[in-house]
């Protein structure tokens, strides 16, 4: 397996429309998306990556959508992805959309979105799955490093699910779709047979975070109680005098 950080810094498309069948992915992608950003509420959505900033999320309803990149247009924060400018525990939802296809350092992205997310805050991932039509031509040479997307990196959707567990995120939806990227609908029958070769993987993830502070009363519950030890001092008294009364009793003194 080939380690996810690399040294080397990969140019990602600024548009869906640079990418063969771009806007098919695109159209696909929002369909997907449609019924998860109907349940998603809160203050603030973050867009990280260029191609993240043209999906559209009319249908969330978090009002305030800042989109994030390193460059290009219709940005409001011009910020390097690795080094999110924002506070810690305080975004209600972040989406990126096949940004880890062309990220350096995946494992960091990951990390740094976890560090400005909110406890049950939204992630939404997607990415190309390496077991598709376009993962299959990736193998050709020529094409491995110059054309998009096949410049880009294909993580399997075992591989991002592992990564997910290790920052303790629930997975709420995973699969694969559009098996045809020539095809506006993307193949409606091998999808429905064969959705695993689907060119377009997501994964759809909540934030969850484990308290390490135990609570009080359910310790004071818990505790077990001890039964009161017999002082071995008092019984012993108590027999002696018991004694003494049964000895003068049946020898009585003489009075004076």
């Amino acid at each position: 397996m080939k380690p996810a950080r690399i040294p080397d810094t990969i140019a990602a498309p600024d548009r869906w429309a640079e990418l063969p069948w771009g806007e098919y992915y695109r159209d696909a992608l929002e369909q997907r998306l449609q019924p998860w950003l109907a349940k998603m509420f809160g203050f603030h959505l973050i867009k990280v990556g260029n191609l993240s900033t043209e999906i559209a999320t009319d249908a969330c309803a978090i009002s305030h959508q800042v989109n994030l990149a390193l460059q290009g247009e219709n940005l409001q924060v011009v910020a390097d992805p690795l080094h999110l400018p924002f506070a810690s525990d305080s975004v209600d939802a972040c989406l990126l959309a096949h940004t880890l296809s062309w990220c350096q350092d995946p494992h960091w992205l990951l990390r740094e979105v976890d560090r400005i997310l909110i406890d049950d805050g939204w992630l939404i991932l997607s990415s190309f799955n390496p077991i598709s039509l376009v993962g299959l031509r990736k193998l050709v040479p020529f094409q491995r490093r110059r054309v998009a997307p096949w410049n880009s990196r294909m993580f399997p959707l075992a591989r991002q699910l592992d990564w997910l567990s290790l920052l303790n995120f629930e997975v709420l939806h995973q699969g694969c779709f559009q098996v045809l990227p020539w095809s506006r609908q993307g193949g409606k029958m091998l999808s429905t047979h064969l959705p695993a070769l689907g060119c377009l993987q997501l994964i759809v993830a909540r934030k969850r975070t484990i308290p390490l502070t135990f609570n009080p009363m359910k310790q004071r519950r818990e505790k077990t109680q001890l039964r009161p030890a017999v002082g071995a001092t008092r019984q012993c008294r108590v027999t002696v005098s018991s004694r003494n009364s049964q000895q003068d009793s049946r020898h009585p003194r003489s009075r004076d």
